[in-house]
Protein backbone atom coordinates (compact mmCIF):
# COMPACT_ATOMS: atom_id res chain seq x y z
CA UNK A 1 0.00 0.00 0.00
CA UNK A 2 1.64 2.74 -1.40
CA UNK A 3 0.74 6.50 -2.28
CA UNK A 4 3.73 7.70 -4.82
CA UNK A 5 2.26 8.88 -8.21
CA UNK A 6 2.79 11.22 -10.93
CA UNK A 7 2.51 14.12 -8.96
CA UNK A 8 4.57 17.64 -7.51
CA UNK A 9 5.99 15.33 -5.06
CA UNK A 10 7.20 12.46 -7.58
CA UNK A 11 9.19 10.07 -5.29
CA UNK A 12 11.62 13.00 -4.55
CA UNK A 13 13.26 13.08 -0.77
CA UNK A 14 13.15 16.11 0.86
CA UNK A 15 16.16 17.66 0.01
CA UNK A 16 15.50 17.24 -3.88
CA UNK A 17 11.90 18.58 -3.21
CA UNK A 18 13.36 21.97 -1.25
CA UNK A 19 15.80 22.29 -3.80
CA UNK A 20 12.59 22.38 -6.53
CA UNK A 21 10.93 25.05 -4.36
CA UNK A 22 14.64 27.43 -4.16
CA UNK A 23 14.78 26.81 -8.19
CA UNK A 24 10.58 27.70 -8.52
CA UNK A 25 9.96 24.68 -10.27
CA UNK A 26 6.85 23.93 -7.61
CA UNK A 27 5.54 25.63 -4.57
CA UNK A 28 5.21 25.03 -1.13
CA UNK A 29 1.35 24.84 -1.47
CA UNK A 30 1.65 22.59 -4.67
CA UNK A 31 3.42 19.63 -2.29
CA UNK A 32 1.27 20.33 0.61
CA UNK A 33 -1.77 19.95 -1.57
CA UNK A 34 -0.18 16.93 -3.26
CA UNK A 35 0.68 15.40 0.58
CA UNK A 36 -2.92 15.94 1.23
CA UNK A 37 -4.10 14.37 -1.79
CA UNK A 38 -1.79 11.29 -1.26
CA UNK A 39 -3.44 11.10 2.22
CA UNK A 40 -6.78 10.63 1.06
CA UNK A 41 -5.74 7.96 -0.88
CA UNK A 42 -4.23 6.14 2.15
CA UNK A 43 -5.07 6.92 5.28
CA UNK A 44 -8.12 5.11 4.99
CA UNK A 45 -6.23 1.87 5.12
CA UNK A 46 -3.24 3.12 7.10
CA UNK A 47 -4.73 4.85 10.18
CA UNK A 48 -1.58 7.01 10.54
CA UNK A 49 -3.15 10.45 10.93
CA UNK A 50 -4.40 12.08 14.46
CA UNK A 51 -5.44 15.02 12.92
CA UNK A 52 -5.23 18.09 10.38
CA UNK A 53 -5.14 21.68 10.00
CA UNK A 54 -7.84 23.86 8.38
CA UNK A 55 -4.98 24.93 6.23
CA UNK A 56 -1.47 23.70 5.88
CA UNK A 57 1.14 25.23 8.01
CA UNK A 58 3.60 27.17 5.23
CA UNK A 59 6.86 28.57 6.81
CA UNK A 60 5.95 32.34 6.66
CA UNK A 61 9.42 33.44 5.38
CA UNK A 62 11.17 31.07 2.09
CA UNK A 63 13.95 30.40 5.37
CA UNK A 64 15.23 27.30 6.21
CA UNK A 65 17.11 24.28 4.19
CA UNK A 66 13.62 22.53 3.94
CA UNK A 67 11.47 25.04 3.32
CA UNK A 68 8.12 23.69 1.74
CA UNK A 69 8.60 20.40 2.29
CA UNK A 70 5.35 18.98 3.59
CA UNK A 71 5.58 17.11 6.98
CA UNK A 72 3.84 15.61 10.02
CA UNK A 73 4.06 16.23 13.37
CA UNK A 74 3.97 13.19 16.02
CA UNK A 75 0.94 14.13 18.69
CA UNK A 76 2.80 14.30 21.28
CA UNK A 77 3.95 17.59 20.27
CA UNK A 78 2.07 20.94 20.73
CA UNK A 79 1.28 22.62 17.52
CA UNK A 80 -0.57 26.23 17.49
CA UNK A 81 -4.55 25.16 17.02
CA UNK A 82 -4.17 21.32 17.03
CA UNK A 83 -4.98 19.54 19.98
CA UNK A 84 -2.28 16.91 21.56
CA UNK A 85 -3.74 14.10 22.54
CA UNK A 86 -0.76 11.37 23.18
CA UNK A 87 -2.37 8.68 22.03
CA UNK A 88 -4.41 8.28 24.40
CA UNK A 89 -8.51 7.51 24.68
CA UNK A 90 -8.26 8.36 28.30
CA UNK A 91 -9.47 12.07 27.62
CA UNK A 92 -9.92 14.46 24.75
CA UNK A 93 -7.32 17.75 24.48
CA UNK A 94 -8.32 21.07 23.39
CA UNK A 95 -6.28 23.09 20.71
CA UNK A 96 -3.09 23.98 22.04
CA UNK A 97 -2.59 27.99 22.17
CA UNK A 98 1.06 28.23 21.25
CA UNK A 99 3.84 25.71 19.61
CA UNK A 100 5.78 23.52 22.10
CA UNK A 101 9.34 24.71 22.50
CA UNK A 102 10.33 21.80 20.13
CA UNK A 103 7.93 22.13 17.93
CA UNK A 104 9.69 25.74 17.17
CA UNK A 105 13.61 24.28 16.43
CA UNK A 106 10.93 21.67 13.97
CA UNK A 107 9.81 24.49 12.29
CA UNK A 108 12.85 26.62 11.63
CA UNK A 109 14.33 24.08 8.97
CA UNK A 110 11.07 25.56 6.98
CA UNK A 111 9.22 22.65 6.51
CA UNK A 112 4.96 23.06 5.85
CA UNK A 113 2.96 20.71 8.60
CA UNK A 114 0.01 19.37 6.96
CA UNK A 115 -1.09 17.09 10.00
CA UNK A 116 -0.10 15.08 13.47
CA UNK A 117 0.70 11.64 13.15
CA UNK A 118 -0.67 9.13 15.73
CA UNK A 119 0.98 7.11 18.52
CA UNK A 120 0.50 4.24 21.12
CA UNK A 121 -0.69 5.90 24.49
CA UNK A 122 1.80 7.89 26.02
CA UNK A 123 4.70 6.57 23.88
CA UNK A 124 4.76 3.36 25.65
CA UNK A 125 3.99 0.71 23.25
CA UNK A 126 6.29 -0.62 20.50
CA UNK A 127 3.42 -0.93 18.40
CA UNK A 128 0.99 1.96 17.25
CA UNK A 129 -2.06 0.15 18.18
CA UNK A 130 -4.88 0.97 20.67
CA UNK A 131 -7.81 -0.61 22.96
CA UNK A 132 -10.62 0.37 20.58
CA UNK A 133 -9.21 2.50 17.61
CA UNK A 134 -8.23 1.29 14.85
CA UNK A 135 -4.38 0.33 15.02
CA UNK A 136 -2.02 2.05 12.30
CA UNK A 137 -0.94 -0.56 9.77
CA UNK A 138 2.32 -0.94 7.82
CA UNK A 139 2.39 -0.13 4.43
CA UNK A 140 4.62 -2.81 3.42
CA UNK A 141 2.51 -5.48 4.69
CA UNK A 142 -0.96 -4.29 6.24
CA UNK A 143 -1.51 -6.98 8.68
CA UNK A 144 1.40 -6.21 10.71
CA UNK A 145 2.77 -3.78 13.29
CA UNK A 146 4.47 -0.58 11.89
CA UNK A 147 6.20 0.10 15.39
CA UNK A 148 6.85 2.83 17.62
CA UNK A 149 5.81 4.82 19.20
CA UNK A 150 6.64 6.98 16.34
CA UNK A 151 4.32 4.66 14.01
CA UNK A 152 1.86 6.84 12.33
CA UNK A 153 4.99 9.00 11.00
CA UNK A 154 6.34 6.23 9.46
CA UNK A 155 3.39 5.18 8.00
CA UNK A 156 3.63 8.33 6.24
CA UNK A 157 7.07 8.67 5.21
CA UNK A 158 6.87 4.26 4.20
CA UNK A 159 3.78 4.91 1.74
CA UNK A 160 5.30 8.35 0.27
CA UNK A 161 2.93 10.70 1.58
CA UNK A 162 5.77 12.62 2.42
CA UNK A 163 9.57 12.49 2.45
CA UNK A 164 10.22 13.70 6.14
CA UNK A 165 8.31 13.25 9.29
CA UNK A 166 9.09 14.23 12.83
CA UNK A 167 9.50 11.59 15.61
CA UNK A 168 10.92 11.09 19.04
CA UNK A 169 12.48 8.49 20.90
CA UNK A 170 12.51 7.53 24.80
CA UNK A 171 13.45 3.49 24.38
CA UNK A 172 13.53 3.20 20.55
CA UNK A 173 10.43 5.46 19.13
CA UNK A 174 12.55 6.64 16.15
CA UNK A 175 14.58 3.69 15.33
CA UNK A 176 11.83 0.89 15.89
CA UNK A 177 9.46 2.28 13.57
CA UNK A 178 12.39 3.23 11.05
CA UNK A 179 13.05 -1.04 11.42
CA UNK A 180 9.61 -1.75 11.02
CA UNK A 181 9.24 0.40 8.09
CA UNK A 182 12.20 0.42 5.74
CA UNK A 183 13.08 4.13 6.96
CA UNK A 184 16.46 5.82 8.10
CA UNK A 185 15.77 6.41 11.42
CA UNK A 186 18.62 8.65 14.01
CA UNK A 187 17.87 9.31 17.03
CA UNK A 188 20.11 12.29 18.10
CA UNK A 189 22.90 12.69 21.08
CA UNK A 190 21.05 14.11 24.54
CA UNK A 191 19.84 17.80 24.39
CA UNK A 192 20.96 17.35 20.77
CA UNK A 193 17.60 19.72 20.19
CA UNK A 194 15.51 21.33 22.51
CA UNK A 195 13.84 19.88 24.96
CA UNK A 196 9.91 19.24 24.74
CA UNK A 197 7.90 19.79 27.96
CA UNK A 198 7.08 16.79 28.92
CA UNK A 199 10.73 15.32 29.05
CA UNK A 200 11.82 18.70 30.69
CA UNK A 201 10.31 16.56 33.70
CA UNK A 202 11.33 13.34 33.79
CA UNK A 203 13.64 12.06 36.38
CA UNK A 204 15.55 10.53 33.87
CA UNK A 205 15.51 12.29 30.77
CA UNK A 206 15.82 9.97 28.03
CA UNK A 207 13.85 11.50 25.19
CA UNK A 208 15.13 12.45 21.74
CA UNK A 209 13.41 14.16 18.85
CA UNK A 210 14.36 13.82 14.92
CA UNK A 211 12.78 12.72 12.04
CA UNK A 212 12.26 9.65 9.95
CA UNK A 213 13.11 9.32 6.47
CA UNK A 214 14.06 7.72 3.48
CA UNK A 215 17.10 8.86 2.32
CA UNK A 216 20.37 9.67 4.56
CA UNK A 217 20.97 12.75 3.22
CA UNK A 218 17.09 14.12 3.95
CA UNK A 219 18.15 12.98 8.41
CA UNK A 220 21.34 15.09 7.69
CA UNK A 221 19.89 17.69 6.06
CA UNK A 222 17.65 18.16 8.84
CA UNK A 223 20.03 17.82 12.07
CA UNK A 224 22.10 20.59 10.26
CA UNK A 225 19.02 22.53 9.07
CA UNK A 226 17.87 22.52 13.19
CA UNK A 227 21.03 23.22 14.65
CA UNK A 228 20.72 26.44 12.20
CA UNK A 229 17.98 27.71 14.99
CA UNK A 230 20.20 26.75 18.18
CA UNK A 231 22.82 24.44 18.80
CA UNK A 232 23.21 22.88 22.43
CA UNK A 233 27.26 24.47 22.95
CA UNK A 234 27.81 21.44 25.22
CA UNK A 235 28.18 19.12 22.41
CA UNK A 236 30.40 19.07 19.19
CA UNK A 237 28.54 20.69 16.22
CA UNK A 238 27.33 17.96 13.56
CA UNK A 239 27.15 20.55 10.59
CA UNK A 240 26.08 19.34 6.75
CA UNK A 241 27.28 15.74 6.63
CA UNK A 242 27.09 14.96 2.99
CA UNK A 243 28.91 11.99 2.24
CA UNK A 244 30.87 8.80 3.83
CA UNK A 245 34.39 10.09 5.09
CA UNK A 246 37.81 7.95 4.72
CA UNK A 247 38.53 7.15 8.21
CA UNK A 248 38.62 3.47 9.07
CA UNK A 249 36.93 2.72 11.92
CA UNK A 250 36.48 0.05 14.80
CA UNK A 251 33.34 -1.13 15.46
CA UNK A 252 31.74 -3.86 17.81
CA UNK A 253 29.49 -6.20 16.79
CA UNK A 254 26.66 -7.39 19.24
CA UNK A 255 24.51 -9.58 17.80
CA UNK A 256 22.80 -11.89 21.38
CA UNK A 257 20.25 -9.75 23.41
CA UNK A 258 21.18 -9.73 27.18
CA UNK A 259 17.30 -11.62 27.22
CA UNK A 260 15.89 -13.65 24.77
CA UNK A 261 16.51 -14.82 21.16
CA UNK A 262 17.93 -13.37 18.06
CA UNK A 263 15.54 -14.79 14.74
CA UNK A 264 17.55 -15.95 11.74
CA UNK A 265 16.69 -12.96 8.94
CA UNK A 266 17.86 -10.19 11.73
CA UNK A 267 20.80 -12.22 12.40
CA UNK A 268 21.29 -12.87 8.91
CA UNK A 269 20.99 -9.17 7.90
CA UNK A 270 23.63 -7.80 11.04
CA UNK A 271 26.22 -10.36 9.62
CA UNK A 272 25.99 -9.44 5.81
CA UNK A 273 26.31 -5.78 7.56
CA UNK A 274 29.19 -6.40 9.00
CA UNK A 275 30.68 -7.99 6.15
CA UNK A 276 29.47 -5.01 4.21
CA UNK A 277 31.29 -2.41 7.37
CA UNK A 278 34.75 -4.88 6.36
CA UNK A 279 34.86 -5.15 2.71
CA UNK A 280 34.70 -1.14 3.07
CA UNK A 281 37.88 -0.84 5.22
CA UNK A 282 36.57 -0.90 8.77
CA UNK A 283 37.52 -3.59 11.28
CA UNK A 284 34.74 -5.35 13.10
CA UNK A 285 35.06 -7.45 16.13
CA UNK A 286 32.32 -9.11 18.26
CA UNK A 287 31.79 -7.51 21.82
CA UNK A 288 30.06 -7.55 24.80
CA UNK A 289 27.68 -5.17 26.03
CA UNK A 290 29.03 -3.56 29.56
CA UNK A 291 24.69 -4.32 31.18
CA UNK A 292 23.23 -7.38 32.47
CA UNK A 293 19.77 -8.17 32.44
CA UNK A 294 19.65 -6.11 36.16
CA UNK A 295 19.43 -3.46 33.25
CA UNK A 296 16.36 -4.63 31.71
CA UNK A 297 14.35 -4.90 35.14
CA UNK A 298 15.71 -1.30 36.18
CA UNK A 299 14.18 0.28 32.91
CA UNK A 300 11.18 -1.64 33.49
CA UNK A 301 10.88 -0.14 36.70
CA UNK A 302 11.40 3.39 35.14
CA UNK A 303 9.17 2.28 32.46
CA UNK A 304 6.29 1.54 34.72
CA UNK A 305 7.26 4.86 36.83
CA UNK A 306 6.75 6.57 33.90
CA UNK A 307 3.38 4.97 33.47
CA UNK A 308 2.18 5.70 37.04
CA UNK A 309 3.07 9.46 36.51
CA UNK A 310 0.95 9.46 33.18
CA UNK A 311 -2.25 8.12 35.18
CA UNK A 312 -2.21 9.72 38.49
CA UNK A 313 -1.26 13.64 37.11
CA UNK A 314 -3.08 12.98 33.99
CA UNK A 315 -5.70 15.97 35.00
CA UNK A 316 -2.91 18.06 36.10
CA UNK A 317 -0.33 17.31 33.25
CA UNK A 318 -3.02 16.62 30.07
CA UNK A 319 -6.60 17.73 30.23
CA UNK A 320 -8.88 17.57 33.21
CA UNK A 321 -11.61 15.26 31.15
CA UNK A 322 -8.84 12.43 32.11
CA UNK A 323 -10.19 9.26 33.18
CA UNK A 324 -7.78 6.72 34.34
CA UNK A 325 -10.11 4.07 33.80
CA UNK A 326 -9.90 4.41 30.11
CA UNK A 327 -6.14 4.14 30.02
CA UNK A 328 -5.16 1.01 27.42
CA UNK A 329 -3.97 -2.45 29.21
CA UNK A 330 -0.38 -1.62 28.47
CA UNK A 331 -0.46 1.68 30.39
CA UNK A 332 -2.83 0.37 33.39
CA UNK A 333 -0.46 -2.90 33.62
CA UNK A 334 3.27 -0.78 33.97
CA UNK A 335 1.48 1.33 36.53
CA UNK A 336 0.49 -1.73 38.33
CA UNK A 337 3.38 -3.08 38.17
CA UNK A 338 5.48 0.00 39.46
CA UNK A 339 2.58 0.42 42.62
CA UNK A 340 3.47 -3.46 43.60
CA UNK A 341 7.26 -2.45 43.27
CA UNK A 342 7.01 0.77 43.94
CA UNK A 343 10.17 0.40 46.70
CA UNK A 344 12.65 -1.00 44.19
CA UNK A 345 12.58 2.52 42.43
CA UNK A 346 15.13 4.57 44.47
CA UNK A 347 17.82 1.64 43.36
CA UNK A 348 16.95 1.29 39.54
CA UNK A 349 17.27 5.08 39.47
CA UNK A 350 20.86 5.40 41.20
CA UNK A 351 22.07 2.48 39.01
CA UNK A 352 20.61 3.38 35.57
CA UNK A 353 21.94 6.95 36.07
CA UNK A 354 25.34 5.05 36.63
CA UNK A 355 24.81 3.60 32.70
CA UNK A 356 26.36 6.56 30.75
CA UNK A 357 29.87 6.36 32.68
CA UNK A 358 29.51 2.68 31.88
CA UNK A 359 28.49 3.02 28.32
CA UNK A 360 31.15 5.32 27.54
CA UNK A 361 33.47 2.98 28.08
CA UNK A 362 32.89 0.91 25.27
CA UNK A 363 33.88 3.62 23.07
CA UNK A 364 36.98 4.11 24.31
CA UNK A 365 38.09 1.23 22.06
CA UNK A 366 35.71 1.58 19.45
CA UNK A 367 34.06 4.14 17.56
CA UNK A 368 30.92 2.64 16.29
CA UNK A 369 28.88 -0.60 17.83
CA UNK A 370 26.75 -2.93 15.04
CA UNK A 371 23.81 -4.62 16.66
CA UNK A 372 20.17 -5.27 15.36
CA UNK A 373 17.27 -2.89 15.94
CA UNK A 374 14.99 -5.37 17.43
CA UNK A 375 14.92 -9.03 18.08
CA UNK A 376 12.53 -10.48 15.78
CA UNK A 377 10.93 -9.31 12.81
CA UNK A 378 7.91 -6.58 13.13
CA UNK A 379 4.77 -8.86 13.96
CA UNK A 380 1.74 -9.47 13.40
CA UNK A 381 -0.92 -6.73 14.50
CA UNK A 382 -2.37 -7.90 18.07
CA UNK A 383 0.61 -9.52 18.93
CA UNK A 384 1.63 -6.86 21.09
CA UNK A 385 -1.99 -5.56 21.32
CA UNK A 386 -2.54 -3.70 25.03
CA UNK A 387 -5.64 -5.57 24.65
CA UNK A 388 -3.30 -8.40 25.03
CA UNK A 389 -3.12 -9.88 29.20
CA UNK A 390 -0.43 -7.28 30.69
CA UNK A 391 2.37 -10.34 31.68
CA UNK A 392 2.01 -12.13 28.17
CA UNK A 393 2.19 -8.86 26.79
CA UNK A 394 5.20 -8.00 28.58
CA UNK A 395 7.24 -11.14 28.14
CA UNK A 396 6.49 -10.46 24.67
CA UNK A 397 7.90 -6.85 24.56
CA UNK A 398 11.00 -7.28 26.90
CA UNK A 399 11.97 -10.15 23.93
CA UNK A 400 11.44 -7.94 21.48
CA UNK A 401 12.56 -4.59 22.19
CA UNK A 402 16.44 -5.71 23.09
CA UNK A 403 18.30 -3.92 22.19
CA UNK A 404 17.36 0.21 21.85
CA UNK A 405 16.83 0.98 25.44
CA UNK A 406 20.17 1.23 26.45
CA UNK A 407 21.39 4.58 24.04
CA UNK A 408 18.69 6.41 25.76
CA UNK A 409 19.60 6.17 28.93
CA UNK A 410 23.31 6.67 28.08
CA UNK A 411 21.90 9.48 26.02
CA UNK A 412 23.67 8.40 23.13
CA UNK A 413 23.04 8.57 19.47
CA UNK A 414 21.79 5.64 17.46
CA UNK A 415 20.94 4.88 13.80
CA UNK A 416 18.10 2.49 12.07
CA UNK A 417 19.43 1.74 8.64
CA UNK A 418 17.34 -0.72 6.49
CA UNK A 419 19.27 -3.32 5.17
CA UNK A 420 17.51 -6.24 4.65
CA UNK A 421 14.21 -7.95 3.89
CA UNK A 422 12.29 -11.12 5.07
CA UNK A 423 11.46 -13.41 2.68
CA UNK A 424 7.95 -12.48 3.17
CA UNK A 425 8.88 -9.06 2.25
CA UNK A 426 9.07 -7.22 4.86
CA UNK A 427 11.83 -4.70 6.19
CA UNK A 428 14.81 -5.39 8.92
CA UNK A 429 16.90 -2.49 10.06
CA UNK A 430 20.23 -2.97 11.35
CA UNK A 431 21.09 -0.49 14.43
CA UNK A 432 24.78 1.66 14.41
CA UNK A 433 25.43 3.35 17.78
CA UNK A 434 28.06 6.06 18.37
CA UNK A 435 29.86 8.28 21.52
CA UNK A 436 27.96 10.70 23.27
CA UNK A 437 27.65 13.64 20.36
CA UNK A 438 28.89 11.62 17.46
CA UNK A 439 26.29 11.82 14.94
CA UNK A 440 28.79 12.38 12.41
CA UNK A 441 30.04 9.06 12.28
CA UNK A 442 26.67 7.38 12.03
CA UNK A 443 25.89 9.50 9.02
CA UNK A 444 29.08 8.94 7.56
CA UNK A 445 28.97 5.09 8.00
CA UNK A 446 25.33 5.20 6.93
CA UNK A 447 26.06 6.79 3.82
CA UNK A 448 28.37 3.92 3.25
CA UNK A 449 25.82 1.56 3.28
CA UNK A 450 22.92 3.16 1.88
CA UNK A 451 25.33 3.30 -1.27
CA UNK A 452 26.52 -0.78 -0.73
CA UNK A 453 23.16 -1.44 -0.21
CA UNK A 454 20.65 0.64 -1.45
CA UNK A 455 17.86 0.88 0.57
CA UNK A 456 14.37 -1.06 -0.38
CA UNK A 457 11.88 1.56 -2.07
CA UNK A 458 8.07 0.27 -1.58
CA UNK A 459 7.13 1.63 -4.82
CA UNK A 460 9.35 -0.66 -6.48
CA UNK A 461 9.34 -3.66 -4.31
CA UNK A 462 5.73 -4.12 -3.90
Amino acid sequence: MHAFGDDALGDHDAVALARLVRDGAVSAQELADAALARARRVEPLLNAIACEPDAPRVAPEKTGALYGVPTFVKDNTDLRGLPTNHGSEAYTAAPAKKDGAYATQYLSTGLTVVGKSRLPEFGLNATTEFMTGEPARNPWHTDHSVGASSGGSAALVASGVVPIAHANDGGGSIRIPAACAGLVGLKPTRHRHVDGEQARRLPINMVSEGVLTRTVRDTAAFLAAAEDHWRNPALPPIGLVDGPAQRRLRIGLVLDPIKGTLDEHTRATVENTARLLEKAGHHVEPIDLPVTEQFAADFLQYWGLLAQLAVDTGKLTFNRSFDRQRVDGLTRGLRGHHRANFRRTPGALRRLRRIPGVYADLFARHELVLSPVLAHTTPRLGHISPTVDFDDLLDRLTDYVAYTPLNNIAGTPAISLPLGMTPAGLPIGVHLSAAHGDERTLLEVAYTLEAEHPFPRIHTEV
